[in-house]
């Protein structure tokens, strides 16, 4: 199979490209979940550029910046297996030639500051900075993240289309694993008796999918069965919340944040489309989920 061309600098991403050019934005320890992005933007560009860069200013002091996994051949071997055609794995100092204290940065703004962003205040700030950087350097016509980070996803989006920066921002669908559990490069941190509980976020994200629609019976999953008495068959966003609380809480976890938001992170509305999000630590292991789910009531 032909293998990507790796290219490091500048000078050698601008002579690499051309033609319609997809970006798949990683911080590398790929797994099927960025495999899946790639394929889905082969199709769609000339040529298909995967970023390897694990971006200092995302993570605040004592995360997991040192022990993030660092596996760079065998990405670019697994860029090689769907088609891949350049991987630019830039330096800090690429990315960065003002240093990272001296570096212009991007504000999130309101909606980075909810959610994953009061948890983890730097992170979004971080991330926007290093994407429109990305933007910037590849040029891409399109742009594609996983579902898996929705509120990521919707930032992003916010910002190419606030900013005008002239790039089209698809999301691709989280990939799973048999138990539901979500692909994520910090899975591997999970121990085997961890691993086996952390399932339980996605069966809690059915549980609350099936109650929002008024499913009092819910899919078969452990602890699905939905709100007690009548609110589950009422559906709605007190329905869901209820019934995907009742399953963390039978396998002893408690949330970072579990809501019921509307597509764009803002009030739900019943009656409509929403999307229920999730964090919690499994160990010592942070987590993040979220489904799509329909809103009776």
């Amino acid at each position: 199979m032909p293998q990507p061309l790796i290219v490091r600098t500048r000078e050698e991403l601008r002579a690499a490209t051309s033609g319609t050019v997809a970006l798949v934005p990683t911080m590398g320890a790929l797994h099927a979940g960025h495999l899946s992005l790639m394929e889905h933007v082969r199709p769609l560009a000339d040529t298909v550029v995967t970023s390897i860069f694990l971006n200092p200013t995302q993570f605040a002091p004592g995360e997991d910046f040192d022990e993030y996994p660092r596996t760079f051949d065998a990405d670019v071997a697994k860029c090689a297996e769907v088609g891949v055609d350049v991987v630019f794995a830039p330096t800090v100092d690429v990315m960065y030639p003002a240093g990272l204290d001296g570096t212009v940065r991007v504000d999130p703004g309101p909606l980075g500051r909810i959610l994953e962003g009061e948890q983890r205040p730097v992170m979004f700030q971080g991330v926007l900075t290093v994407v429109a950087k990305l933007f910037g350097l590849v040029r891409p016509d399109l742009a594609i993240f996983g579902e898996k980070d929705y509120q990521q996803l919707t930032l992003i989006r916010l910002m190419a289309d606030e900013l005008c920066l002239g790039v089209e921002v698809l999301g691709g669908a989280t990939v799973r694993e048999d138990d539901g559990l979500a692909m994520s490069s910090r899975n591997g941190y999970l121990t085997t008796e961890e691993r086996a509980l952390a399932g339980a976020l996605a069966a809690a994200l059915r549980a609350g999918a099936a109650a929002a629609e008024g499913d009092a019976g819910g899919e078969d999953v452990p602890g699905g069965g939905g709100a007690p008495g009548g609110e589950a068959a009422r559906g709605g966003e007190a329905a869901a919340l209820e019934a995907a609380r009742a399953v963390l809480t039978e396998h002893g976890i408690e949330p970072d944040y579990l809501v019921v938001t509307d597509p764009d992170l803002g009030e739900a509305r019943p009656g409509e489309e929403g999307r229920m999000l999730v964090a919690a630590r499994i160990g010592t292991t942070r987590l993040l989920d979220n489904v799509a789910v329909r809103l009776g009531g």
